[in-house]
């Protein structure tokens, strides 16, 4: 079967690409606007280069012409932190999947504890094994209804003993596949 993406209607062709890419990481975004802290979960990112290290989320939009909290965050503060979940808080990560109002904090309306390590970046969600600091470093214009935003990765936390003396990472990151959550995947 040949599927021509030009036949296909846009929720139709997120289902296809999202459910044959996989598994995929799955993370909180984590901007700041105005003292309100947004936590949005996106599965819709993939590491991009390694020289400069970098990633690209696609972020659409919450209504038609208004981009999501994220989105609008990034571009005014240049700022992100992506904290990536495992399966002590995969249950609060699917909580902030709900729509807020912009003035609403997932962290305050769903009690999720984070921690400032870095003043210059939002803080981080406390119990990700892992998070990236991200700058913002450009976006990708395409046609439709996302943004493609590359973000340059500067810093990086990892949880004490899970980085050995080869630079492998032991985390516990929850992953999707397809439709679904994956087991959690140890990287």
């Amino acid at each position: 079967m040949i599927l021509d993406y030009q036949q296909v209607n846009d929720l139709d062709r997120y289902k296809l690409i999202s459910n044959t890419v996989i598994p995929r990481p799955i993370a909180w975004i984590v901007t700041e606007d105005d003292g309100v802290i947004n936590a949005a979960p996106f599965s819709y990112f993939i590491p991009l280069s390694s020289n400069p290290a970098a990633l690209i989320v696609s972020i659409g939009q919450k209504t038609p012409g208004v981009p999501k909290d994220s989105l609008a965050n990034i571009l005014k503060t240049k700022k992100a932190t992506i904290c990536f979940a495992n399966k002590d808080n995969l249950e609060k990560l699917k909580l902030c999947s709900t729509p807020l109002d912009k003035d609403q904090s997932e962290v305050e309306e769903y009690s999720i504890q984070t921690q400032r390590l870095l003043e210059n970046f939002p803080p981080m969600i406390s119990s990700s094994q892992s998070a990236f600091f991200c700058e913002y470093y450009s976006t990708v214009e395409l046609p439709g209804k996302t943004t493609p935003v590359i973000l340059e990765i500067k810093k990086q936390f990892i949880e004490d003993d899970r980085l050995d003396a080869k630079m492998h990472i032991h985390v516990e990151n929850v992953g999707r596949s397809g439709a679904f959550f994956s087991a959690m995947v140890k990287i």
